[in-house]
C-alpha cells in the first residue's frame, strides 16, 4: 500500500485512452493500463515505461463480468486503492448502415462496450476508489451524446447518426449524472467529457485532433481539484451542452 495515487485508464492500449495514461503519468500518478488484449497492452507499458513513466498492465475486457471482477481484485490486492478512474474502452461496429438498418447484434455488442462497461467497471471498482480521498471518475462521452449539438446544423456532430452510438452516448451522460448525485456526499466527482474529432482506429483515422489533444479534456477532469464541478459535461471549450 502506497501514499501515492492510483488511476486506472481502460482501453489505454492505443489512442485517446494511451495518451490519456500517458498524460496521467506524467502528472505524478502511477497508472495501470487496462487493455484486454495482453500483448497489446503490455507493449503499451513497455512504451511509456521506456519514457520514465510509472505504469502496469491490467488485462481487463469491460464487457465481460468476470475479467472486471478479476481486474477489481488485482488492483485490489496490488494497491488496495484507486484514485481515478477513466472509462474509455469503445468501439463502433457499423459506421455506414442508416438507422433503419442497423443490425440489432451490432447495437447490443456496441451497448455491452460502451454503456454497459463503464457501469460494470464503476461498480466493480468502486470500493477502492471509495478507500481513497478525491475520487475521480471520467467517462468518455463524444460530442454525439449531445442531444443539443446533433440538432444544431452548425455543428460538425450533426451529420453524424449512428443509432446505437448516438444513443448509448446519451445515455452515458445519463450514467454520469446518477453516480455524480449518488458520490458526491463522498467527495467523489463524476463527469463525462467529449474529446472531439480526433484521429482514432474508430473513425479511420480521419479526425482532426491528435489522439493528445482529444486526451486534454479527461486528463484535466481527472486531476480537478476538491472545488471542481461533478455531474457535468466537459469539452475543450469548457461546460458542453446536453
Amino acid at each position: 500500500m502506497t501514499s501515492k495515487r492510483h488511476a486506472l485508464v481502460t482501453g489505454a492500449n492505443k489512442g485517446i485512452g494511451l495518451a490519456i495514461a500517458r498524460g496521467l503519468a506524467k502528472a505524478g500518478l502511477s497508472v495501470w493500463i487496462g487493455a484486454r488484449d495482453r500483448s497489446r497492452g503490455e507493449e503499451a507499458v513497455k512504451q511509456l515505461q521506456a519514457e520514465g513513466l510509472d505504469v502496469r498492465f491490467l488485462e481487463i475486457d469491460v464487457a465481460d463480468e468476470d475479467s472486471v471482477r478479476r481486474a477489481a481484485e488485482t488492483v485490489a490486492s496490488e494497491t488496495g486503492i484507486l484514485h481515478v478512474l477513466v472509462n474509455n474502452a469503445g468501439i463502433i461496429l457499423d459506421r455506414k448502415r442508416p438507422p433503419s438498418e442497423a443490425r440489432m447484434e451490432d447495437i447490443k455488442a456496441t451497448f455491452e462496450v460502451n454503456l454497459y462497461g463503464p457501469i460494470r467497471v464503476t461498480q466493480a471498482f468502486l470500493p477502492l476508489i471509495k478507500a481513497g480521498e478525491d475520487g475521480r471518475i471520467v467517462n468518455m462521452g463524444s460530442g454525439v451524446g449531445s442531444l443539443a449539438l446533433i440538432l444544431d446544423p452548425t455543428s460538425i456532430y450533426s451529420s453524424v447518426n449512428f443509432l446505437d452510438y448516438t444513443t448509448l452516448k446519451v445515455a452515458l451522460s445519463a450514467v454520469t449524472v446518477a453516480f455524480a448525485k449518488e458520490l458526491e456526499p463522498l467527495g467523489i466527482k463524476v463527469n463525462v467529457v467529449e474529446p472531439g474529432n480526433v484521429q482514432t482506429d474508430l473513425n479511420d483515422n480521419e479526425g482532426m485532433l491528435t489522439p493528445e489533444e482529444g486526451a486534454a479534456t479527461a486528463i484535466r477532469m481527472a486531476l480537478i481539484d476538491k472545488d471542481g464541478p461533478t455531474g457535468g459535461f466537459f469539452g475543450s471549450h469548457g461546460r458542453q451542452p446536453w
